[in-house]
């Protein structure tokens, strides 16, 4: 902007100044040329008044001094020199001027001007002045040569003010520039500040009170998020230990299966509860890593827990490792939760058998969760469009954000059959290092 700002201010003054120093230059050689020739018309004026009618008969004649560098002369009807300097013989000028009017011309290299002395309303001589060209034009050179420094000057001075002028512009601009740099590292705190330009100001304001309004937003959003997840987890904590003192007492067989069940959803309910919460994190605050599983286990009890949901619905569930290598592993909560959400989206709004089925692709696997119905929505990750007016179209959304904080992706691949594929890291050791991110 800096530069901008000098780039306009000094066209602006450089026209300004080639619209006036031009016509300004050309007047003032016009000027010096009249007023060299006015001189030479004084001095020849000046000379013909003291010419006596009677110089052709021999009688002296006192011509005045002539112009500085210049000649001075009386010349005769027969355009021979009578007194005074100049050619011998006179020039065109000088014959010109017999005919009884003054004549300025410029003759080889000189500035002449003749006029013509009468007597009884007769042409008697002519007195011719003159004086170098070069003399004038090193008078017009010099003025052009001051011209052209106060044009440079202005230059000078223009450029000067308009930096200075830029840099009071852009400092707020640059200023304003650095907050938001900030705001987008994670720091809500910065806040932009208030300059001496009316228009920038507003901006400022503007910005701050929308930060100050995301700010506000956020922190409410992680309050509910926090306390909603603190006020879960104590009564699900209460309930699975509950669920684990029935399953020590029981003696019966017959209610095991039942407490098992129970305290199996009250795990995974305590695990949704920690991923909703670990999502819910700011990305430039530390997140907490989710431990690893191996994926044929991973596979066993997401089976184990929707078979028996789609059964009872008249459907089948197939899963399949595929080409899942053997110590392939990815982190179990995030995944379980992603192929969770897709399962139950199919259980709800699919037709006919399910199959979940993993694909390797080398830094990363593919969970890909395919039905034998159809989509029609063009936005099935969008919240609140489930393209059957049923729910709030939360789930799909939220497996989307899971999959991301994972570093991979949840697309939809197929429509008819509909089918969803999930990519995810893997993890080669115990250690959980990353060795991919899902593909780019």
């Amino acid at each position: 902007m800096r530069q901008r700002v000098v780039r306009v201010a000094l066209t602006a003054a450089l026209v300004a100044v080639v619209l006036l120093a031009v016509p300004l230059a050309l007047a003032i050689r016009s000027s010096l040329y009249a007023d060299q020739r006015d001189t030479l018309e004084r001095a020849a004026l000046s000379g013909a008044v003291r010419v006596s009618p009677d110089y052709t008969t021999g009688d002296p004649v006192e011509l005045p001094a002539p112009p500085s560098g210049g000649h001075l002369g009386l010349y005769d009807t027969q355009l021979r020199l009578r007194a005074g300097s100049g050619p011998r013989t006179g020039d065109a000028a000088v014959r010109q001027a017999l005919g009884a009017r003054v004549v300025r011309s410029h003759s080889g290299d000189d500035l002449t001007v003749t006029v013509p002395v009468s007597h009884a309303e007769q042409v008697i001589g002519v007195v011719r002045a003159s004086s170098p060209t070069a003399a004038v034009r090193n008078r017009v050179l010099a003025v052009w040569a001051v011209l052209a420094g106060a044009c440079a000057l202005a230059l000078t001075v223009a450029v000067l003010v308009a930096r200075r002028q830029a840099r009071v512009l852009a400092a707020p601009l640059e200023d304003l520039s650095r907050h938001s740099r900030a705001v987008t590292a994670g720091d809500l705190s910065a806040r932009a500040a208030p300059s001496s330009i009316a228009e920038i100001d507003q901006v400022a304001r503007t910005h701050n009170e929308m930060l100050h309004s995301l700010t506000e937003l956020l922190r409410h959003e992680r309050d509910f998020t926090a306390n909603a997840s603190h006020q879960l987890r104590t009564p699900l904590t209460g309930l699975q230990l509950t669920l684990e003192a029935g399953l020590a007492q029981d003696d019966e067989a017959r209610l095991r299966p039942a407490l098992e069940e129970a305290l199996a959803t009250t795990r995974r309910l305590h695990g949704t509860v920690e991923e909703v919460l670990r999502l819910s994190r700011s990305p430039g605050l530390p997140r907490t890593p989710a431990p690893s599983e191996p994926v044929a286990r991973l596979l066993g009890e997401t089976e184990e827990h929707w078979h028996g949901l789609f059964a009872h619905d008249g459907r089948r569930l197939l899963c399949t490792t595929g080409e899942a290598p053997d110590d392939a592993r990815v982190p179990g909560a995030p995944v379980a939760e992603i192929l969770g959400i897709l399962l139950d989206n199919a259980r709800v709004h699919g037709r006919g058998t399910v199959r979940l089925t993993v694909r390797d692709l080398g830094d990363a696997l593919a969970f890909d969760v395919a039905d034998e119905g159809g989509i029609e929505t063009t936005r099935p990750f969008e919240r609140g469009h489930t393209g059957d007016g049923e729910g709030e179209g939360i789930g799909l959304a939220l497996a989307r954000d899971l999959a991301v904080s994972l570093g991979g992706r949840l697309s939809l691949t197929g429509r008819r059959p509909t089918t969803f594929t999930v990519l995810v890291p893997v993890r080669q050791d115990e250690t959980g290092g990353e060795t991919g991110d899902a593909g780019g």
